[in-house]
């Protein structure tokens, strides 16, 4: 009984932990690089998306080179900087995958944010990799 009792008591603790790490991304962010503006936004459900030029690459589905698709993110705010995965998924087969990113935020609306396309984690924020988002109000 006790062990059910702290079991109960536990797991709200870890829903609330894991929903806050997600809850500081949730929004959408505009930065600029190249004087190219682009949109990245993260909802509450796990679904991210990036927008370039009106047009919108993730979210709950989208097309890509003929094929349905899904992006999502997991958030892992243990770590610094804090990692976050974007994982695209082709609806049809199943096959997955990851552009793994880092994140700082600078303020509560500012994050410089990071990504690499080399299937290697970015380890640093430098101008190569990265850019400054701030969530649009």
């Amino acid at each position: 009984m006790r062990r059910f009792l702290i079991l109960f008591l536990i797991i709200p603790l870890l829903s609330m932990t894991i929903g806050n790490d997600r809850a500081k991304f949730i929004g959408e962010w505009i930065g600029e690089d190249n004087k190219e503006v682009g949109y990245l936004n993260f909802d509450s459900e796990g679904y991210a998306f990036f927008k370039i030029e009106g047009e919108i690459f993730g979210g709950k589905e989208f097309i890509f080179d003929g094929k349905k698709g899904k992006m999502t993110y997991e958030i892992n705010s243990k770590t610094n900087p804090i990692q976050v995965d974007l994982i695209v998924t082709k609806l049809e087969s199943g096959e997955q995958k990851k552009l793994l990113c880092i994140a700082e935020f600078i303020d509560n609306d500012t994050m410089k944010f990071a990504l690499s396309f080399e299937e290697k984690r970015p380890t640093e924020f430098d101008s190569y990799n990265s850019i400054i988002f701030k969530r649009e109000k």
